[in-house]
């Protein structure tokens, strides 16, 4: 009997999720494991693997929002029956432009250029979910683009360096019709730039605060320079060390650690330290679970392997969920100091700016030391004023002597 194929609940209160293209055809055969079909919730981009083997004998849903729960397609033995589904929602003319250009591809193979990106070994250009989906909005033939990711995969840099460099190949047939001087390009809204809107709208009716202080970086330098040296593979930031002193911090003042809710204030008896990620896909804040309890350069690995996969839009649901408190670091960018929007329903978030030369008094006398500016955003329902500031002294004085916190 063939096997149903259900869209899964990838995350706590995920209701639907939007498929975006399958990466199998129909007839197809497909193993256990193997990724099936592009799926795009509020929270994260992913492939969902098949949980059988066999042949996919039918797509019920070929694209769009589909309720947790629902049958999208048919995995069994070939020549196997399918019994019916109930019928989905009518495709759109977008859908029908969609499976109609796939189908001539399909029929009428063309071959990619010379140097372009290798398939899989069945037929399937490489590329990550964000890649292809970058690509189909921007009318980009991914058969064209040079993937500089694992085994020439395609990645959305690689995507979007394609565009900069000049149109998609004639032979695409998604290619959209230029955009006329002066003409206001229209961006759909994905359901993670949905969910980021909603979602800062509701931090704004939140009652906050924000206090300021700046922490001498000296000792923090010295301490990643030390460890990039011990270890180059492994690259220690200054991020890295926030997060471990901000986690002890948190530890010491659990007030800040906390949530608000209608019948109580919730404190976390771990620090999850969420880190601010500008992936393509949208701003996401992927977490790093129990900070408190690693090592710097468990801190770093972990860091590492969260921002990579952000940034290739392969996180999970549960690596963006369960965190407590969150850095937003944008000191790369040069900007001096900032506020940070508070992330829900977390009590507190640092905005960490850059760390840049200034003359401070040193021993009566004026000194050139490296600086940089913290700005604290609080929840007022649930942190006052003097338990914050003491939390944020906390933080200064384990930056400036960090062997207090590691």
């Amino acid at each position: 009997m063939a096997t149903e194929v259900i869209l899964p609940r990838l995350g706590q209160g995920m209701e639907s999720g939007t498929i975006v293209r399958w990466l199998k055809s129909e007839g197809e055969p497909v193993e256990k494991g193997e990724p099936l079909f592009e799926l795009d919730t509020d929270k994260v981009s992913q492939d969902v693997e098949a949980e059988t083997s066999g042949v996919l004998l039918k797509i019920a849903v070929a694209e769009g929002e589909v309720p947790v729960g629902q049958t999208v397609a048919f995995i069994g033995d070939q020549g196997e029956d399918v019994p019916e589904v109930a019928a989905s929602a009518p495709p759109t003319e977008a859908s029908n432009r969609l499976l109609q250009a796939e189908a001539d591809s399909r029929t009428e193979p063309v071959p990619p250029p010379e140097g372009a990106a290798g398939s899989a070994g069945n037929g399937r250009v490489k590329a990550s979910p964000l890649a292809r989906r970058l690509a189909r909005e921007r009318g980009i033939d991914l058969r064209a683009v040079r993937g500089s990711g694992p085994e020439g995969r395609i990645v959305a840099e690689d995507v979007e360096r394609a565009e900069a460099g000049g149109p998609a190949p004639a032979g695409n047939r998604l290619l959209q019709a230029p955009v006329a001087t002066g003409e206001v390009e229209r961006v759909p809204l994905t359901n993670i730039r949905k969910t980021i809107a909603r979602r800062l709208t509701e931090a704004w009716q939140i009652p906050v605060f924000q206090l300021q202080t700046s922490a001498d970086m000296t000792r923090v330098n010295a301490l990643v320079a030390r460890l990039r040296e011990r270890d180059p593979d492994l690259r220690v930031t200054v991020t890295d060390v926030l997060t471990k002193v901000c986690a002890q911090a948190l530890m010491r003042h659990r007030e800040v650690n906390a949530e608000f809710t209608e019948e109580a204030i919730l404190l976390h008896p771990s620090a999850n330290v969420g880190l601010a990620v500008a992936a393509p896909q949208g701003l996401v804040v992927p977490v790093i679970r129990s900070a408190e309890r690693l090592s710097l350069t468990e801190i770093a690995a972990v860091r590492a392997d969260l921002v990579g996969r952000a940034r290739e839009a392969k996180l999970r649901a549960e690596d963006i969920e369960g965190g407590t408190f969150t850095i937003s670091n944008l000191g790369m960018y040069a900007v001096e100091s900032f506020t940070a929007v508070l992330n829900p329903p977390q009590a507190a978030i640092v905005a960490v700016g850059a760390t840049e030369d200034r003359v401070v008094p040193l021993g009566g006398e004026a000194a050139v030391r490296p600086m940089v500016t913290l700005t604290a955003t609080f929840d007022h329902r649930t942190v006052d004023g003097a338990p914050a500031a003491a939390f944020l002294q906390t933080l200064k004085e384990s930056l400036e002597d960090p062997g207090l916190a590691l």
